[in-house]
């Protein structure tokens, strides 16, 4: 299949891509009056972190965020031999024991897709993993002329049997169910089991959010109270800037170029969420007239990535893991039915980035 074009670089596309809310959120806050910004930069979840805060006295409070981080990563990453994800992923339907936060995260990752009916799904990663789109475009930005792989509909259909979040049962230490909404101990000890043995689970729609929620948490504990946390295409606000004025963020824009934002917004101690089909994708053409682009987001009834009239959605909320969960929803309801899901939430707005660039608000 011939390549027409990647992204760019996969890690240099990861990396600008926070500089694109660092270099807005941070500019304008270099009064003497006020404390210097420190941060503190990293790569994991196959994204760049970025954590920023205002209290130059507090290093060590910056450095247990990355160390947090790859505490993280060491739990809930599909791709990391040893963690518990994997260990899960490969128990062949056994139960293995999981942490109180992985027991928390997939939790979560339960209720959304019982809320999304199931077009939001853990149990995607057969799909992911065959089309293995971060793979592909990392091999694309080394290998010149290279081809694409893209999955025949009787591969996707053979994979998609196994994929149904019900598959997916956490029990306590007595072999109780938990269910999305039981209240967790971080004292207990938790199961968890895939009843079907060819199924696999990846936490990555709602992961980032969860640890970006946590990492909130902590710096609040260590009394900052002005901040910003960037997890790729999560950025979360902690208070204002120091001099009581609010922080501008950049909403990239889809398929621009690095650093070019479409819209910015002033705002403060808010979570942000971004979410399309422009993060990672790769494009072909199987003639001259024809080009399809393929991207991360899939469709549970075909394996294919998602038809949507949207190129992208921004979550604005109190909670990133609630952003993460939503933006890949709506993206994948689309424009009409986005709103109309949006409308029915509290304290949560949204930003709809149609194929036409129009930019709609909730």
């Amino acid at each position: 299949m011939k390549t027409l074009s990647i992204s760019t670089n996969y890690k240099k596309y990861l990396f600008f891509g926070f500089l694109l809310f660092i270099l807005i959120v941070v500019n304008g806050c270099s009064n003497h009056r006020f404390a210097a910004p420190i941060s503190r930069t990293g790569f994991a979840f196959d994204t760049a972190i970025s954590i920023t805060i205002y209290d130059s006295q507090k290093t060590k409070v910056l450095d247990h965020c990355l160390m947090l981080c790859e505490k993280y990563e060491s739990l809930f990453s599909a791709t990391q031999e040893g963690s518990e994800i994997w260990n899960l992923n490969h128990a062949n339907g056994q139960a293995v024991p999981i942490s109180y936060e992985t027991a928390s995260l997939i939790q979560s990752a339960l209720y959304y897709c019982e809320q999304s009916q199931g077009l939001l799904d853990l149990t995607l990663r057969p799909i992911s993993e065959e089309w293995n789109i971060a793979g592909q475009m990392k091999q694309a930005s080394i290998v010149a002329d290279y081809n694409y792989y893209v999955p025949s509909k009787q591969t996707l259909s053979q994979l998609l049997e196994h994929v149904n979040y019900q598959n997916l049962q956490i029990t306590d230490a007595n072999g109780t169910k938990i269910s999305y909404d039981t209240v967790l101990s971080e004292y207990a000890d938790y199961f968890a089991v895939l009843k079907d043995s060819q199924s696999a689970i990846d936490l990555g729609f709602i992961a980032k959010g969860y640890i970006a929620d946590q990492l909130k948490s902590y710096l609040l504990s260590q009394d900052i109270k002005n901040g910003i946390i960037s997890l790729g295409g999560n950025v979360l606000l902690i208070g204002s800037k120091p001099d009581g004025s609010s922080f501008h963020v950049g909403i990239q824009k889809p398929f621009g170029a690095v650093n070019e934002v479409i819209t910015t917004l002033q705002k403060e101690d808010i979570s942000i969420v971004s979410s399309g089909c422009y993060e990672r994708y790769f494009i072909t053409d199987d003639n001259e007239k024809s080009k399809s682009i393929y991207h991360h987001i899939f469709d549970v009834t075909t394996g294919y990535p998602v038809q949507s009239d949207l190129l992208g959605v921004t979550i604005l909320s109190n909670s990133s893991m609630m952003g993460d969960a939503i933006s890949t929803y709506c993206y994948i309801l689309g424009l009409e039915k986005g709103l109309e899901y949006i409308h029915t939430l509290e304290n949560v707005e949204a930003i709809f980035i149609t194929k036409d660039y129009e930019i709609i608000f909730s």
